[in-house]
């Protein structure tokens, strides 16, 4: 499942926030807590609340890395082959800002059974993006400083 959105901001301010884990609370509806180093390799903490269901808390491994571009995470609910995903996050910088996409690949036994969770996650990556799109509008533009000229 994937759902765009175009963020009036350019990728480093949508990075910012995007990777500004503390502030998750403020912002975020979907991710409501977040915590560990941003690193190929490392598990973070994350506690997601999709609408219309209880949270959980899982701790995906980063498998993909490309600051202010290209996040990727997977992880596993229980046992390994139940019911596994692969999460994305793609900026890619526009004219007008930045489209950020959210891609997840679910795999596993219990995944034809849970259509119910995937459409209720689905509008959760949408109210994400929706929210993340509000916090950028808030954001003030950079101020470009001319470099000293030999």
């Amino acid at each position: 499942m994937s759902v765009t959105t175009h963020i009036q901001s350019p990728p480093d301010v949508v990075w910012q926030i995007f990777t500004g884990f503390g502030a998750y609370p403020d912002w975020n509806p979907f991710i409501t807590q977040a915590s560990g180093d941003i690193k190929v390799g490392q598990r973070l903490i994350l506690r997601i609340v999709p609408p219309g269901a209880g949270g959980m808390t899982f701790r995906p491994q980063v498998t993909a890395l490309e600051p202010e571009h290209l996040l990727e995470w997977s992880g596993t609910l229980g046992i390994p082959g139940l019911f596994d995903g692969r999460h994305t996050f793609i900026l890619e910088p526009t004219a007008g800002g930045t489209t950020l996409t959210q891609t997840e690949t679910f795999t596993g036994l219990l995944v034809p059974l849970s259509t119910g969770m995937l459409l209720r996650t689905k509008k959760g990556f949408q109210n994400m993006n929706d929210a993340l799109q509000n916090r950028a509008a808030s954001f003030p533009a950079k101020t470009v400083r001319p470099t000293a000229t030999e």
